[in-house]
C-alpha cells in the first residue's frame, strides 16, 4: 500500500513576484496570446514525446492520442487546455513552473535585456509563455503525469502571487499535462468556445497536431508550407491560397522554397490574379505573414518585405527568427532584414526565371503588377538591378504591343554601343512622330520607349543597366558620330551661312532658348529641341502642373538643333538677309513647333495666331 505524501508547499524564489509582474503586464500587450503560448508548449510537449518513442519502449499510455484538448465551462468560468505530451515528473514541476525559465529570477531579468543578443529565443518553454496565463486566471492548477511508467499523478496550483502547491492527484491521471484556468471575472469571455475557437484559427491553425474543441478539429489546414514540394498538389496549394488570401480566385504565380543558409526559413508566396489597386480600392495591405514553427507570429510584420512586394500573400516560416519573451515582436532587426533580402531575392530570380520560361504568361502579370516593380526600382536601391531585369517595354525595333527587355535590347546593341537610348511619353505613335529617333533609327540604334505616365519618375532613379548608361534621345548629351551610311538628303547651308542663322536665332529668340546649333539627329524634320541636362522633361513638367494647378511652371530653356540640309532652315537663312521681319516670324514659329513635337508648348494661343499671319504672309507672296 503506497504512502500518500503531504501537499508541498513552496514560496516561488526572491523576485520571481517582480519576474511575473514583467511577464503579465509588460510583456504581452494582447490578453490573447495566453492561449497561443499554451497550445503552442501543448505541441512542444507532444513533439518531444513523439521523438522519444523511437528511442523508449516503455512509455505509459502508449495507446493515447496525440492531439490537444481545449474545453471550457461557462458556468465555472474555467479553460482547460490537455495533451498527452511527455508529463512532469514532481521535480520536473518545480523546475519547469516554479522558476523562470529554468533560472534565477535575476537571471531570467537578465535574458529580458540581452535577448536581443542571444542566439536562442525563449520561445515554447514552460516558466515563460506559461506564466501569461496569470493574465487572464486568479487560480492554474496543473494536472500533470510523465511518460515514466512508475511515475506519480500530481498536481500543481498556484495564484501566480506568491507561490505553489504541489499534491498528489485524487486519482490516476493520464500522460501528459492538464492545465485548468479560473478566469477572473473581467476575462470570463476566455470561457466561450467560440472565443477560444477564434484565437486557435488565428494562431494556432498550423499546429503540427490536431487541436480539439470537443470531437471537433479546429485546425484543419496543413501548414504545407514545411512540406516538400513534391508532395503537394496543385489543388492543396489554391486552396491554401484561397484560405491565407482569403481570396476566391487562383493564384497567378507561387513560389515555394526552403533555404538553411543564411537563414533557416520555409516560405510559400503567392501572386494574385488581379491588383486591386487598378479598380481603385485603395493602396493594397501587406499579405504574407510570419511563422515561427507553425505558430502565427505576425500577421502583419513591419519590415518583413519591402513595401512594394504588398501584393503577395503566404506564409514566410523561420525557426532562427530571436522574439521578445511574448513572441509578439522581433527583437533582432538585422535578422528582419536578412528575412527581407533573401526572400525578396529569391521571388525577383523566380520572377526572372518565369519571364524567360512563358513570356506570355509573364507579359500578363507584367500588365497588372508592372506598377510595383517600377515601385521598387525608385525606392528599393538593393534590389534596383534585379528589377530593371524586370522591366518590359516596347521599342523601335519591336512591333507596336510587342514588349522587349533591357537584356535583350543589349543583345542587339552595337559593337562597342556604351548607352541605351529611350524616349518617352505618352503614346508610340506621338513618340515616332517626333523628330528624336530619325538619326538613331538610320545607324541602327535601338530607342526604349517608355509610356508609362510613371516612367519619367522611375528613369530619374534608373540611371544604368549593366554598366551602360540610360539616355534620353532627346536630350543634349546625345553624341552621334558621321555615318556615310545614313542617307540624308540635300545639300547641307553652308558654315558661314549657318553660323550667322544661329546668331540670328539666339538673338531673337533670347531668354527661350539656351543654345541654337546644326546637328546630326536630323533626317527629314528641320529642328528640334533638346533638353539640357540640367533641365526638367516635359512629362516631369506635365506631373508638376498636375500637382501644384494654377501654379506656373519656373521657365525653362532650351537648346535648338537645327538641321542643315533641311529645306526650311535654307530658306529662313535666306529670309535672314531678304526679308528680315519674316524671318523673325517664322523662327518664333520653327521654335514652338519644336517645343509643341517635344510635348514642351505650354502657349500654344501664339502659335496658332502666328501660324495665322505666315498663312497670310505666304498667300500674299504667291499672288504677286
Amino acid at each position: 500500500m503506497s504512502t500518500t505524501i503531504a501537499p508541498e508547499k513552496r514560496e516561488f524564489q526572491a523576485e520571481v513576484s517582480q519576474v511575473l509582474d514583467i511577464v503579465i503586464h509588460s510583456l504581452y500587450t494582447d490578453k490573447e496570446i495566453f492561449v497561443r503560448e499554451l497550445v503552442s508548449n501543448a505541441s512542444d510537449a507532444l513533439e518531444k514525446l513523439r521523438h522519444l518513442q523511437l528511442t523508449e519502449s516503455a512509455i505509459h499510455g502508449p495507446e493515447l492520442p496525440l492531439e490537444i484538448q481545449l474545453s471550457v465551462d461557462e458556468e465555472a468560468k474555467t479553460l482547460t487546455i490537455a495533451d498527452h505530451g511527455l508529463g512532469m515528473t514532481r521535480e520536473e514541476l518545480h523546475e519547469n513552473l516554479g522558476t523562470i525559465a529554468h533560472s534565477g529570477s535575476k537571471a531570467f531579468l537578465r535574458n529580458l535585456e540581452e535577448s536581443a543578443r542571444k542566439e536562442s529565443a525563449l520561445i515554447g518553454q514552460f516558466g515563460v509563455g506559461f506564466y501569461s496565463a496569470f493574465m487572464v486566471a486568479d487560480e492554474v492548477t496543473v494536472y500533470s503525469r510523465s511518460w515514466r511508467p512508475e511515475a506519480e499523478s500530481l498536481v500543481w496550483t498556484s495564484d501566480g502571487k506568491t507561490g505553489y502547491e504541489i499534491a498528489e492527484a485524487e486519482e490516476e491521471l493520464s500522460r501528459g499535462c492538464r492545465i485548468v484556468l479560473k478566469l477572473r471575472e473581467d476575462c470570463a469571455d476566455f470561457a466561450t468556445t467560440d472565443r477560444v475557437r477564434s484565437i486557435v484559427e488565428n494562431y494556432s491553425n498550423f499546429v503540427s497536431f490536431p487541436v480539439m474543441i470537443g470531437e471537433d478539429r479546429v485546425n484543419k489546414v496543413e501548414a504545407i508550407w514545411r512540406k516538400k514540394k513534391n508532395d503537394v498538389t496543385d489543388e492543396e496549394y489554391n486552396e491554401f491560397y484561397k484560405f491565407s488570401a482569403k481570396a476566391y480566385d487562383a493564384p497567378r504565380y507561387r513560389m515555394h522554397f526552403n533555404a538553411d543558409s543564411p537563414i533557416e526559413l520555409n516560405a510559400l508566396l503567392f501572386v494574385p490574379t488581379e491588383n486591386t489597386e487598378l479598380w481603385g480600392m485603395g493602396q493594397m495591405e501587406p499579405g504574407v505573414s510570419l511563422y515561427c514553427k507553425n505558430v502565427l507570429i505576425d500577421d502583419k510584420p513591419e519590415g518583413l518585405l519591402p513595401e512594394w512586394l504588398r501584393f503577395l500573400r503566404g506564409v514566410i516560416d523561420s525557426a532562427d527568427i530571436p522574439l521578445n519573451i511574448s513572441r509578439e515582436s522581433m527583437q533582432d532587426s538585422s535578422l528582419v532584414r536578412k528575412l527581407n533580402r533573401v526572400v525578396t531575392k529569391r521571388f525577383l530570380k523566380f520572377l526572372d526565371g518565369e519571364a524567360k520560361d512563358n513570356a506570355d504568361k509573364y507579359r500578363e502579370f507584367y500588365a497588372k503588377f508592372s506598377r510595383f516593380l517600377k515601385e521598387g526600382v525608385v525606392t528599393d536601391f538593393d534590389h534596383r538591378e534585379g528589377l530593371a531585369k524586370l522591366l518590359r517595354f516596347e521599342s523601335s525595333m519591336t512591333d507596336p504591343g510587342t514588349l522587349t527587355g533591357f537584356e535583350d535590347y543589349l543583345t542587339r546593341a552595337k559593337d562597342g554601343q556604351d548607352k541605351i537610348y529611350y524616349l518617352a511619353g505618352t503614346d508610340r505613335a506621338s513618340v515616332e512622330a517626333g523628330p528624336y529617333l530619325e538619326a538613331l533609327k538610320a545607324r541602327g540604334l535601338e530607342v526604349i520607349y517608355f509610356l508609362d505616365s510613371i516612367d519619367e519618375y522611375l528613369l530619374q532613379h534608373l540611371r544604368e543597366f549593366d554598366g551602360k548608361s540610360l539616355v534620353s534621345a532627346a536630350s543634349s548629351e546625345v553624341e552621334l558620330s558621321d555615318d556615310a551610311s545614313v542617307e540624308t538628303p540635300g545639300e547641307p547651308l553652308g558654315d558661314e551661312a549657318m553660323t550667322a542663322l544661329c546668331e540670328f536665332l539666339t538673338t531673337e529668340l533670347g531668354e527661350r532658348v539656351e543654345k541654337v546649333a546644326p546637328g546630326k539627329r536630323l533626317v527629314s524634320s528641320p529642328a528640334a529641341v533638346l533638353a539640357p541636362a540640367h533641365g526638367m522633361s516635359a512629362q516631369m513638367r506635365q506631373m508638376l502642373q498636375a500637382m501644384n494647378p494654377g501654379e506656373p511652371l519656373p521657365p525653362q530653356k532650351v537648346e535648338l538643333e537645327l538641321n542643315p540640309r533641311h529645306g526650311l532652315v535654307h530658306a529662313l537663312a535666306a529670309a535672314r538677309e531678304g526679308n528680315p521681319e519674316l524671318a523673325k516670324l517664322a523662327a518664333a514659329q520653327l521654335l514652338d513647333n519644336a517645343l509643341l513635337a517635344a510635348g514642351l508648348l505650354e502657349d500654344r494661343v501664339s502659335l496658332i495666331d502666328r501660324g495665322f499671319r505666315l498663312m497670310e504672309a505666304a498667300l500674299k507672296k504667291s499672288t504677286e
